[in-house]
């Protein structure tokens, strides 16, 4: 089953029950500004991170490589997927945590770690893409390259100005429109 968007589920996501399931967490992470690493790195201010930049911490291969050199942050999208499945998403990371599936779990662990800053995120939009994408809609309406223009209908009437809008003015040079008689 398709996973629910982040987004909607941070919308109704507590952040005390978070930081109840976070204790699962502190085994290997400190949450505190300044606090230490442990097995895994500190991870105040974890979201909008660089993923593997943490100073101090010696990252695995396989989240380095994830990291794309700093590109990669932790996004709300990212920390949802690799909390679910850390070594699904992460290949070859060092995290041994098998992850929370439930969904209201992540949500509330996540609205946990968001508060873990002295400026936390501004939440994504419920039913917003969390990827910030053009919608699949919107691409497929564009026509293909080389695509010839759309045509009517057969039997399609002509489209017809909007109430109170001003006729259309013919491009310079071209010869005016005849007038239509309208229809009996």
């Amino acid at each position: 089953a398709e996973a629910k968007p982040i987004a909607d589920l941070l919308a109704t996501a507590n952040a005390e029950t978070g930081a109840a399931i976070f204790k699962k967490c502190q085994a290997c992470h400190s949450g505190e500004k300044g606090g230490p690493n442990k097995v895994g790195p500190d991870l105040w201010d974890i979201i909008d991170r660089p993923v593997a930049e943490h100073e101090g911490f010696a990252y695995s291969a396989g989240m380095k490589d994830f990291s794309k050199g700093g590109a990669e942050k932790w996004t709300y999208d990212n920390l949802n997927h690799f909390i679910n499945a850390p070594k699904k998403f992460v290949k070859g990371t060092a995290m041994g945590f098998a992850g929370l599936p439930k969904d209201e779990d992540r949500a509330n662990v996540i609205a946990y770690l968001r508060t873990l800053s002295d400026n936390p995120k501004p939440l994504p939009q419920p039913g917003a893409s969390a990827e910030a994408k053009p919608a699949e809609g919107f691409a497929a309406a564009k026509p293909a390259a080389g695509a010839a223009p759309a045509k009517p209908a057969a039997g399609a009437a002509p489209a017809k100005p909007a109430e109170g809008a001003a006729p259309a003015k013919p491009a310079e040079g071209a010869a005016p429109a005849k007038p239509v008689a309208p229809a009996q």
